[in-house]
């Protein structure tokens, strides 16, 4: 890294990462597939370089959620298959099947549309179909009342000319989530989809050659669902191992520096709104990072942050570029010291807490002004 970055940096492990691959590769049962989800820039880690390692390290699959980050990975060299998560406009088909990207179908009139479209380029298109059964988002309905038409528009898909139907998915909304209640609920989508796919094998004959719904959440705490393929996402960069089964490191350190020391006496306003007004002599350090580098500014006057000799708590409203720590129980703090937002002395998840979100949000939230360093 150079002095000019020398702001706020965020640093990457990428013998972590690699780590953690081999770690959930080797609970995997035999013959399952790998599958490693680096939308949004893989969750701020850095899409390439995650998908450079992954594409060398064996892994089979990668996914992203829209075109313009499966067109990143191209450019950047990536020539394993890519499955697009979220929707593509049917006028980029040729794209798709010239890039030999794998679109995700959740409807039959989009199905219909990819079809028309790929049969007018003399192509077909890889597709994965997707199952809402109980995130309520994208997917084939198929709970309840809607099963058996959701069955048939789901062979009605595979059927279609010019799409080769490779696999079928869905997604879990509270593997990750304690309680009986979401135990039966992830198993009963879990059901579901099992149910589906059965259903759609026997009626037409058709055997989907990917079936894949564990996430990250059903990989901790339902290992039995890995089936075909995983899709550890939040998993692969250490966060979300809950029960330590799998041993991961966390692969990202969000780090910031000191740029000012200023001192207050007590009756002291700081920052926006004068919602923090120092009780005592105070020495204040003004932090290279603000909410435009990813800090969100919610976490105001609620957080403290890793530096010399300790922790210093936040004060003030943070600021776009810039926030205020007290420096005033930490003499070893000085200008140019680095400060910890998060990393192996301050707890990401207890980042988030505070901040009342998930650790997804916090990394994917680190700004693109803010330089990644990798470790190799």
């Amino acid at each position: 890294m150079n002095d000019l970055q020398k702001r706020t940096w965020a640093e990457i492990s990428l013998p972590n990462i690699r780590r953690n691959y081999e770690a959930i590769r080797a609970a995997l049962p035999s013959g399952c597939r790998f599958l490693g989800v680096v939308k949004a820039d893989a969750y701020g880690h850095g899409a390439l370089p995650v998908s450079r390692l992954l594409q060398e390290a064996g892994a089979e699959y990668l996914a992203v959620s829209c075109l313009d980050e499966a067109m990143e990975l191209r450019r950047g060299g990536i020539t394993m298959p890519v499955l697009i998560l979220g929707h593509t406009p049917p006028e980029y088909t040729g794209m798709l099947i010239d890039q030999g990207f794998t679109q995700t179908v959740s409807a039959l009139a989009k199905a219909r549309e990819y079809s028309a479209a790929a049969q007018a380029l003399g192509k077909t298109l890889r597709v994965h179909i997707k199952l809402d059964t109980g995130m309520s988002r994208l997917g084939f309905l198929c709970a309840g009342d809607y099963f058996d038409l959701g069955v048939g528009n789901v062979i009605a898909s595979c059927q279609l000319p010019n799409l080769e139907p490779e696999g079928i998915y869905t997604h879990f909304a509270v593997s990750d989530e304690p309680g009986e209640d979401n135990k039966a609920y992830t198993r009963e989508q879990f059901r579901l989809f099992r149910a589906v796919i059965e259903a759609v094998e026997s009626r037409c004959g058709f055997r989907f050659a990917l079936r894949h719904c564990a996430n990250s959440g059903a990989m901790v705490h339902y290992p039995e669902m890995a089936l075909d393929m995983v899709r550890p996402g939040l998993l692969l960069y250490g966060y979300g191992d809950d029960t330590g089964r799998l041993g991961l490191k966390p692969c990202m350190r969000l780090v910031t520096t000191v740029s000012t020391i200023k001192h207050y006496e007590a009756g002291t306003s700081v920052s926006y709104g004068r919602h923090f007004v120092t009780e005592r002599h105070t020495r204040m350090g003004v932090l290279a990072i603000g909410y435009a580098d990813g800090l969100p500014r919610i976490l105001s006057n609620k957080c403290s942050f890793a530096v010399a000799g300790g922790f210093a708590p936040q004060r003030g409203n943070i600021c776009m570029d810039m926030c205020m720590a007290d420096l005033t129980d930490l003499p070893e703090a000085h200008v140019g010291s680095e400060v910890e937002i998060f990393g192996p002395a301050n707890d990401l998840d207890s980042l988030a807490a505070a901040a009342g979100t998930i650790s997804y949000e916090l990394l994917c939230a680190v700004s693109k002004r803010v330089p990644r360093v990798y470790a190799e």
